[in-house]
């Protein structure tokens, strides 16, 4: 096996494994504060092209990569909709929240 090959597979694999952590953090939000930055990818440019029997992982991978992008887009909207919603909520002089109307389809 062609050595440029096999480094294009190593390439794939740690952008792959970047996918899957993000994966991961959409499920798991809460261990976000634990994580370092994140490096951005770029492609290898001392590998050449990308070996064509290969092609078929690479967009496996940015496929993936565009769902979790989409996922964590969502999650950031929803937070800020919490965020909005419960800016807006008063508290009674007694301690007791006042009675507010949600409507969950919003």
């Amino acid at each position: 096996m062609a050595a440029w090959r096999e480094e294009w597979i190593a390439a794939l694999d740690a952008l792959e494994a970047d996918v899957e952590m993000i994966e991961r953090l959409i499920e798991d939000e809460h261990r976000v504060q634990a994580l370092p930055a994140a490096n951005p990818w770029s492609p290898p440019t001392e590998l050449g092209t990308l070996p064509l029997d290969l092609k078929p992982r690479a967009d496996r991978i940015l496929a993936r990569q565009i769902a979790a992008a989409q996922a964590v887009s969502q999650a950031i909207t929803g937070n800020r909709r919490q965020t909005a919603f419960a800016a807006k909520i008063e508290v009674g002089t007694a301690g007791k929240a006042i009675p507010t109307y949600v409507d969950c389809n919003a």
